[in-house]
């Protein structure tokens, strides 16, 4: 009997020794409870040892749930991905610190089957004794699910999904999951926007949703990027879903230049996208191939990196009419208000049906590139009233939280209406009223005004990219 009591006395010191040191590293919870009901019980050898066992188990079971240790490295989720358990999407994790640190995970919801969902949130420890840069202390938490109101009837719609730690620690990464205890089966999103930062490495960025169906307008895409970059645009987010060979080249030329951040964008690899935004007319599982969620990723993305976004296509440009840049425009209208966060610019239609009759720019040089020439179109629709007319944004990042395609779902201050003679979008696009004659369309040359430094700069981004003919070029 004495060697069997110190048998056990031995066990006990060995677990309660190893207690301390897991709850000393943050490893486990210090049940007292527990560990109090275990110390009042009569004092049996069958009794203690029956009652250390189930401290035992139980403990483990809890340490196994909340913090669970994943020794190999995380498996990293890509762009998109499915959430586990569930016909649910993530995009990408980042830290908000308008809701007091909460993790915002960028998701697409099947509105129809939301279950109960899971955050799992845990450490990169870059710091581990093995180097092998092991995800630890992982913990679980309920999440919470906002699904935006713009999702045009489609049976998915872009989400967020908040996580709140449970946790002293600051987690690193973080997945969804339908079980709270599924940590080594799951691809983490590392957590971005850690630090708020009042500096920006832009001033100006563009966020281009989703490029798909094979696009191939390279020289629009290649005019419209000078254009910008004239008025002081640095950089430009593209959400690439496919495109082709000619704009692949493109985006290849001002990558390498370093204007342009290629954000890789499979979505139909998971759903049926649709190619538009009614249902009737172009069914499918989501709107637009998630160009929603392309626009709210590119907010959070670009949230410390950029003062200022602006949300419109590929087709289109955001043109200051009374101010020589976009610096100045804004320099302008943050002066006349002050607290406003978003600028509504409003869209003008240049139907490409209708052309310069000069050929002033008609250039030889160009006619082996595919797409449409937008300097030849100077003639724009006039707005009809009572109809909607479609707007594009200028943001402050930092006072939106959800967007939609022609205006914000939840943002900080007001909403401004930039006139049009002010600011307008230019639009190169099939025409919106056919019926017009060119003589009821306003003759705009705005563009032309750049001539002198956009030919040249148009000429050596299409070079470089591969696009112009040898005879064109030179030797």
């Amino acid at each position: 009997m004495k060697q069997r009591y110190l048998g056990l006395l031995v066990g006990i010191c060995t677990f309660t020794a190893s207690l301390l040191m897991w709850w000393h590293q943050g490893k486990i919870p210090w049940d007292q409870h527990r560990l109090s009901a275990l110390l009042n019980q009569p004092e049996t050898a069958d009794n203690l040892t029956t009652h250390i066992s189930e401290l035992m188990v139980s403990t483990l079971k809890d340490h196994q749930t909340d913090r669970a240790i994943i020794h190999e490295e995380p498996e990293t989720a890509d762009t998109i991905t499915r959430i586990h358990g569930s016909k649910h999407l993530m995009v990408s994790a980042f830290k908000d610190h308008r809701r007091n640190g909460a993790i915002r995970v960028i998701s697409i919801i099947k509105r129809q089957d939301l279950q109960e969902l899971y955050c799992v949130l845990c450490v990169h420890n870059n710091a581990s004794t093995k180097g092998d840069g092991a995800l630890s202390q992982c913990v679980s938490s309920k999440a919470q699910v906002e699904i935006h109101r713009d999702h045009f009837g489609f049976p998915y719609g872009t989400s967020d999904v908040f996580c709140t730690n449970p946790s002293s620690v600051e987690a690193t990464h973080v997945s969804i999951s339908t079980d709270p205890n599924a940590t080594q089966s799951l691809k983490y999103l590392p957590i971005q926007n850690k630090e708020i930062k009042e500096t920006f490495n832009y001033n100006f960025t563009v966020c281009i949703s989703t490029l798909f169906g094979e696009y191939n307008n390279a020289l629009q895409f290649v005019q419209a990027i000078e254009v910008y970059k004239l008025i002081g645009i640095q950089r430009l987010v593209i959400y690439n879903n496919s495109c082709g060979p000619d704009v692949e080249k493109v985006l290849k030329h001002y990558s390498k230049e370093g204007t342009l951040e290629v954000v890789p964008w499979p979505i139909d690899k998971f759903l049926k996208p649709s190619h538009g935004w009614l249902t009737k007319l172009s069914p499918g599982d989501l709107h637009y191939y998630g160009q929603i969620t392309a626009l709210n990723e590119c907010i959070h993305r670009y949230m410390y990196q950029s003062r200022y976004l602006l949300l419109n296509d590929i087709d289109e440009i955001i043109m200051p009419y009374k101010h020589k840049s976009l610096g100045d425009l804004m320099d302008t209208l943050q002066k006349q208000h002050s607290y406003a966060g978003v600028f509504t610019i409003e869209t003008h239609v240049f139907p490409k049906t209708q052309s310069d009759d000069s050929g002033r720019f008609s250039l030889p040089e160009w006619k082996s590139v595919p797409g449409v020439n937008i300097l030849q179109h100077i003639y724009r629709e006039p707005i009809r009233k009572g109809f909607f007319n479609p707007s594009k944004m200028i943001i402050n990042p930092r006072r939106v939280e959800q967007t939609s395609v022609h205006s914000t779902l939840r943002q900080s201050g007001p909403v401004i209406n930039v006139p049009y003679d002010v600011c307008r979008v230019i639009h190169v696009r099939t025409p919106e009223q056919p019926h017009l004659r060119k003589e009821q369309l306003y003759e705009d040359k705005k563009l032309w005004e750049f001539e002198e430094k956009l030919i040249p700069n148009i000429n050596h981004a299409l070079n470089e990219s591969g696009l112009l003919l040898k005879s064109a070029t030179g030797p």
